[in-house]
């Protein structure tokens, strides 16, 4: 039986390592991001930085979007000539069109696609990829890849500490009151995806430093019931910050594995410069 070869399909929400840029069957769609009335693609023509600028100059919240199904069947219909089928791992369904329009963009093209709904975002997607990528290695069809990514999907935990709650109030992933009384009280909310791929203000902080403190009892708690070997630390343009995090983590888990990079432009629009998120995935123990 001759082996299959799959295309890995993915979108700008995930972090995107130099190993996977450099993939020859790894294709990345990026979403939109509108400003002022200019549109850009994540990623591709407004970095990160240049993003963090325009918002320190202008004040305005710029505006996300997700691939049209369009986009999807056209990159799809251009794998045809070169893979059986396609593996397509996306940001939350939750938080983001984009899961959808890839469905839909499978539908136009008639390209066999498994499609997975990440419950996620960022390095959780990237985690996902490479355990697909393990599972092709052991001669996994890609309906069962989809199969055992989406059940995976639920074992990732994501911990967020907003660097604006503005962005994030403005962007529609926070009530009123709960931003009002972040501000007026000067709270650091801890954000949580949860297992079903939504945000939830999961813990409201006095401090930073608390804050931090308590996403690391939360990955202590995780490894008490769970093997965690690797966590990623995400950051918006704050460096310094991350290495701070990453400081706690080796002092409390020396034996911990630690991936550092910075969030997309897509995700840095709804949470902020200055957020810190820390993920990782449950395996069994």
């Amino acid at each position: 039986m001759t082996e299959k070869r799959i295309a890995w399909v993915t979108d700008s929400t995930a972090f995107i390592t130099e190993e996977l840029a450099a993939h020859p069957d790894v294709y990345v769609l990026p979403l939109s991001i509108t400003f002022n009335g200019e549109t850009f693609e994540d990623g591709i023509d407004l970095t990160a930085d240049e993003l963090y600028e325009r918002i320190r100059k202008n004040k305005e919240i710029p505006k996300t979007s997700q691939p049209a199904p369009g986009k999807f069947a056209e990159l799809y219909d251009k794998l045809k000539e070169n893979y059986d089928a396609a593996v397509s791992i996306h940001i939350s369904s939750e938080l983001s069109g984009t899961y959808a329009s890839a469905v839909q963009g499978a539908e136009i093209s008639g390209f066999p696609v498994e499609t997975v709904d990440s419950l996620s975002m960022s390095y959780a997607i990237t985690t996902l990829i490479h355990k697909g990528m393990q599972h092709a290695d052991e001669g996994i069809s890609p309906a069962g890849i989809r199969e055992i990514l989406q059940e995976e999907a639920k074992r990732s935990e994501n911990y967020i500490l907003l660097g604006s709650l503005e962005q994030f109030y403005k962007g529609g992933r926070m009530s009123g009151t709960q931003y009002l009384l972040g501000n007026l009280l000067q709270i650091k909310p801890i954000i949580r995806i949860t297992s079903e791929g939504k945000f939830e203000l999961f813990q409201k902080v006095r401090s930073e430093k608390k804050a931090l403190r308590r996403m690391i009892e939360l990955l202590r708690e995780a490894r008490e019931r769970a093997t965690v070997e690797e966590v990623q630390i995400m950051h918006g343009n704050v460096q310094k910050k991350a290495e701070e995090m990453k400081a706690l983590v080796t002092a409390s888990f020396p034996d911990i594995r630690i991936k550092m990079g910075t969030l997309s432009s897509t995700i840095a629009v709804h949470a902020g410069e200055g957020t810190l998120a820390l993920i990782w995935h449950n395996e069994d123990k």
